[in-house]
């Protein structure tokens, strides 16, 4: 499975990127520090998954957060997306826009793998038709 990592924090990005480095299934492909990167890299790149931070930079407001998820699945709909953020409340709100999985960055990091393995699992049963 080919990643995306979007946060605007350098050091969690890296953090990201060392933990799943160490999973077979797991490609970690390109990283975004804001919307308008990760919309590059997503073009070039066509990841199979992105690690979306909730507050990612020019996802502030929750129209915009409307307007990209929407775009996100519009666009390119066989891309999985899990949300991430330490405010417990973007869980909802995140799942309601279409996220496929929700992790609170103050969980554990198996919590994280466990969200990917699992959305890595979904990815077998419905391969790509790219």
């Amino acid at each position: 499975m080919r990643v995306v990592l979007a946060d605007d924090q350098a050091w969690l990005r890296s953090a990201m990127r060392l933990l799943l480095e160490d999973e077979s299934n797991i490609e970690v492909v390109g990283e975004a520090r804001d919307v308008h990167t990760l919309l590059q890299e997503t073009k070039a790149l066509l990841p199979d998954l992105i690690l979306l931070d909730w507050e990612l930079p020019g996802l502030s407001k929750p129209s915009e957060r409307n307007r990209f998820i929407r775009l996100l699945h519009t666009d390119y709909p066989r891309i999985s997306i899990i949300a991430l953020s330490v405010n417990s409340d973007a869980k909802s709100a995140s799942l309601a826009l279409g996220v496929d999985a929700f992790v609170n960055k103050a969980e554990p990091p198996e919590h994280l793998l466990a969200a990917l393995q699992q959305i890595a699992q979904l990815d077998k049963c419905h391969p790509p038709s790219r």
